[in-house]
């Protein structure tokens, strides 16, 4: 597999994209990367400094000040380690109301365009695997694979639920199915990067579909490209 430099994959909350990926790179022996991550450290610095996530303007100044690193890392549990400035971040990017915020802090032009520039240096550094709601139309346009993976809603509520249980988190799942409406609504609707798949992304429904399934099948479509 050592001739892709890149594979993006893309997708909705809960479609199961993260999982995917980090499975993926450890089949292929390719470094990870989750981008959602990034957008998440920025959510978390807004909320503690108490910024208004409204307030592009402030958002930007703040990442300036504090800015989001990632180092790649195959020992990590994420297969990357992130940070904010100074201070490491972990388990913390997953709390509910930093996933909430996240896709309003996306949707400002001058955050993607701190985040997009970075990863794209990340993605330079040689093979990746990379997820997230623009890689494949935005990030890395020239991925010569690229999968948007979706699922039911039912089905991404069911996989969010459990994950946040396994976080220590209980939630309702009426809320928590609003919520993902909700975030659908904003990735798609955003002027800069909408979430959408790219032209020649194949689209993978991952509803009742195991983990090794996706992966495999993402296999075929890096084997069928290699063989062309």
């Amino acid at each position: 597999m050592s001739g892709f430099a890149h594979v993006a994959i893309d997708g909705p909350a809960g479609s199961g994209k993260t999982t995917v990926a980090r499975a993926l790179a450890r089949r292929t022996g390719t470094l990870y990367l989750d981008t959602g991550a990034m957008y998440r450290a920025v959510a978390l610095l807004v909320l503690r400094a108490g910024a208004d996530a409204a307030s592009e303007a402030a958002v930007v100044a703040l990442a300036r000040a504090r800015p989001v690193r990632v180092e790649l890392d195959q020992s990590s549990p994420l297969g990357f380690r992130i940070s904010a400035g100074d201070q490491q971040l972990g388990d913390e990017l997953y709390q509910n109301d930093v996933s909430r915020l996240a896709s309003v802090i996306a949707a400002h032009p001058g955050v993607r365009e701190l985040m997009v520039e970075r990863q794209r240096a990340i993605a330079r550094s040689g093979p990746i695997v990379m997820a997230g709601r623009d890689i494949g139309t935005v990030v890395l346009p020239d991925a010569p694979v690229k999968v948007f993976l979706t699922a039911s809603l039912a089905e991404r509520v069911a996989r969010r639920r459990a994950d946040l249980a396994e976080r220590g988190t209980a939630v309702d799942t009426a809320a928590l199915c609003a919520e993902l409406e909700e975030r659908d609504r904003l990735d798609a609707s955003r002027a800069v990067a909408p979430l959408r798949p790219a032209p020649d992304a194949h689209t993978i429904d991952s509803s009742g579909l195991t983990v090794a399934e996706v992966v495999e099948r993402i296999v075929a479509l890096m084997e069928a490209g290699a063989a062309t």
